[in-house]
């Protein structure tokens, strides 16, 4: 058996955590994912998913991952600068760079992946990364890995963010990064000011739209498209394919020196295999049905403004969010779980966050809409919340 020398105090970590109501277990879901699902032996409506337009078991993209595999085999066997690089791989890039309005665009197998290689590939020690305080835990993994001064900022807060930017004017490498779209609040960040910011002290932006793309902007291109008319410059930009998109992966939109940069100094991408090519295949449709079939952003947008209104209506705490992710504050983390736990016992999951994920006495159900949703199932969410009395 293996075991640590320090196996007692493991244990007694993992005893006051669940004593704290921050314990965090694995979910057994069979069955595909969806609006319903069965997770533990349980049906429940799923309210805790980021499929936000419904892809994820979409019939084309499983036909199109069939016939991928039918061609190319399942696994792409090696990294892409060896020959694991396909086709479809290809061919993805080519259709995201269009997609993105940016030069070139390279493959990851995950958004962590991804958030490591474009701040480490980029800096190095001297240089400083500018970050918003609650940014995804992988964009402040990549600032410690590369070795940069790491600074944060409060949440969307500009003058402070202008205020870091004095502080390392010095510094001829610096790089603002930020989430587009913030997957625990639901709000997104000021890209227009950053950018302003970025040009007067001649910065870098890094922005992660992992929960835009797809979901917001007229043609569901994320926050590049929402701000379109008030950009001059495009930020590098960081996508995933594990939420609107259905699928899994992910990739940096850049331009072509950016790229070819990446390319040859970030490490989570030199020395990792690629992904598997029928998920790129699969991908290529999803980019397909998100440009053509706007009626599923338009349906997400109909639950998103049901909920509100009747969340209002029962006196719940939302946070400012017009997107997919609608989070009600409880504050206290066991009362937040036991919430959690009752909703699952009248038939609806929803997410349970504590922190570390978010700030301490901030714990909140972590409501997700998906265009698959129907109004009569955001009805019964409803109900359930005024029954399980969340004020």
């Amino acid at each position: 058996m293996s075991q640590l020398p320090w196996h007692d105090s493991l244990q007694q970590a993992i005893i006051q955590r669940q004593a704290d109501g921050l314990y965090r277990q694995t979910r057994l879901r069979d069955g595909p994912q969806g609006v319903k699902v069965n997770v533990d032996g349980r049906d429940v409506i799923s309210f805790c998913s980021n499929d936000y337009l419904g892809l994820a078991n979409h019939p084309a993209l499983i036909e199109a991952f069939k016939k991928a595999v039918d061609v190319e085999g399942l696994g792409s066997g090696a990294a892409h600068l060896l020959t694991g690089h396909s086709r479809f791989h290809d061919q993805l890039e080519e259709a995201l760079a269009e997609f993105t309005g940016q030069q070139k665009v390279m493959l990851f197998a995950t958004g962590y992946m991804a958030n490591l290689a474009v701040i480490d590939g980029l800096l190095d020690r001297g240089d400083a990364v500018i970050q918003d305080k609650l940014n995804h835990a992988s964009l402040l993994d990549g600032g410690r890995l590369s070795n940069a001064t790491l600074i944060r900022y409060p949440h969307n807060d500009m003058a402070m963010l202008h205020k870091r930017l004095h502080g390392v004017a010095n510094t001829e490498r610096k790089l603002i990064v930020s989430d587009g779209l913030f997957s625990m609040d639901g709000d997104l960040a000021p890209l227009p000011e950053i950018m302003a910011l970025a040009k007067q002290h001649r910065a870098g932006v890094v922005i992660d739209d992992a929960h835009g793309l797809g979901v917001i902007g007229e043609q569901g291109k994320g926050i590049l498209q929402y701000f379109a008319d008030k950009l001059t410059d495009k930020p590098i930009l960081v996508g995933t394919f594990g939420k609107a998109f259905g699928t899994a992966g992910a990739f940096i939109a850049a331009d072509a020196l950016v790229i070819e940069t990446l390319t040859q100094q970030a490490r989570s991408f030199i020395y990792t295999t690629a992904p598997p090519p029928a998920i790129a295949a699969a991908t290529l449709k999803s980019i397909e049905i998100i440009e053509n079939e706007p009626e599923r952003r338009l349906q997400l947008q109909a639950r998103i403004q049901q909920f509100r209104t009747g969340a209002l209506q029962l006196g719940l705490q939302l946070m400012d969010s017009f997107t997919a992710i609608q989070p009600i504050l409880m504050g206290d983390e066991k009362r937040a779980l036991a919430v959690g736990q009752q909703l699952e016992q009248l038939g609806f999951l929803v997410g349970v966050i504590r922190p570390p994920t978010v700030p301490k006495n901030t714990a909140r159900l972590r409501i997700t809409l998906s265009a698959n949703h129907s109004e009569t199932q955001v009805t019964q969410l409803l109900s359930a919340l005024e029954q399980c009395h969340v004020h």
